[in-house]
């Protein structure tokens, strides 16, 4: 704080928190809220693993983790993959193949990397789970991804958790024109205190959008790819019918 030009008024002041809660972060085992440690990581202009490391002392790949944190604590998800199943709803087997396709990954960090998106999954099955929204292509269902009984398994997996009642999976059928989600995947989370954020990947790394602009941005696009979706029963027929192709 103090490299920054920062007391904890002035802190308190621009992540909007009173300063006694500020002054509480000084002490040790005082961590704040996820949003709130990405705002005072963003303006001190450190890492927040740097400033508050116990959160991050998990498997997840360290540019990941802020959203990761961000995930546990959200009360909705919006989530748009084109190719691939999202993550929150891969099997094990699924995520394995993703990340070994092509040998670029080391094996232990595949290991690391499959338990800590295991791990991730549990907030789906806690006592008060997000609701959980996921748009896919078609394709996701057709593409091999490792071999047929990894597909099987998978779309199996997708069909079951689809039957949830906070989780929807809506599928894009492929004979669909050209649409805006094609621009690349994404995700919006909404937390507890209505604060609305969204995740962005590619090739190199991911990154926690909280412009609200851009977020508005996204949601804009959320509502145009909505449109294409077959409806949420309509959708678990067509992934029952491709899961029988891959046995």
């Amino acid at each position: 704080m103090a490299e920054a030009g920062e007391t904890v008024d002035s802190l308190a002041e621009k992540v909007r928190v009173d300063p006694k809660t500020a002054g509480r972060w000084l002490a040790a085992g005082r961590i704040p809220h996820p949003r709130t440690r990405l705002a005072v990581a963003q303006i001190l202009g450190r890492d927040a693993a740097e400033l508050w490391p116990e959160p991050f002392r998990r498997r997840d790949l360290p540019w990941f983790r802020p959203w990761a944190d961000l995930e546990q604590d959200a009360i909705a998800i919006r989530w748009y993959e084109p190719l691939l199943v999202p993550g929150l709803l891969q099997t094990e087997g699924y995520a394995r193949a993703v990340l070994e396709t092509g040998g670029l990954v080391p094996p232990a960090e595949v290991d690391e990397i499959v338990a800590g998106r295991m791990e991730r999954q549990a907030v789906l099955a806690r006592d008060a789970p997000p609701q959980l929204v996921a748009m896919i292509d078609e394709v996701v269902l057709r593409r091999l991804v490792g071999d047929r009984a990894v597909m099987a398994g998978q779309l199996a997996h997708l069909a079951t958790i689809a039957e949830w009642q906070h989780v929807q999976v809506r599928v894009i059928p492929a004979d669909s024109p050209w649409h805006t989600g094609l621009a690349g995947p994404f995700v919006l989370g909404r937390l507890p205190d209505g604060t609305e954020l969204a995740y962005l990947d590619n090739q190199l790394r991911g990154q926690v959008v909280t412009d609200p602009v851009d977020v508005a941005t996204l949601g804009r696009r959320w509502e145009s790819v909505t449109g294409e979706a077959f409806p949420r029963r309509r959708s678990i027929e067509l992934i029952r019918e491709v899961a029988t192709t891959w046995t």
